[in-house]
């Protein structure tokens, strides 16, 4: 799988995570691809990317993201997945992806 996931998180579902996918960030239109292992908010910081976070663990919302396409797999523990489902946000320190693209509002 490759993401790790922070204890009593998320949906659990992480057998239909994908091991890499691609980020779009549609305020630029700009694509960052997510490795194996690696987290969206690493390889956004990785790529220049400026965004808000702190804990790095899925327990304080700073990363919280609103999600415009695709599927995210919520892991952390704000809130529960059905609040993000929701809200259409995903913790991109800790989200993963069913989807081989994540449209995100960055």
């Amino acid at each position: 799988m490759g993401l790790s996931e922070p204890k009593g998180s998320g949906d659990g579902d992480s057998a239909a995570a994908r091991d890499e996918f691609t980020v779009v960030l549609a305020r630029s239109g700009r694509e960052v691809h997510v490795r194996e292992g690696e987290t969206i908010l690493i390889a956004l910081l990785s790529a220049g990317i400026d965004v808000d976070f702190s804990c790095e663990e899925g327990m304080c919302g700073a990363c919280e993201t609103k999600v415009l396409d695709g599927t995210p797999i919520h892991r952390g523990t704000v809130y529960p997945t059905e609040e993000h489902v929701r809200r259409s946000t995903a913790l991109i320190c800790c989200a993963g992806s069913r989807s081989e693209r994540l449209t995100l509002d960055l």
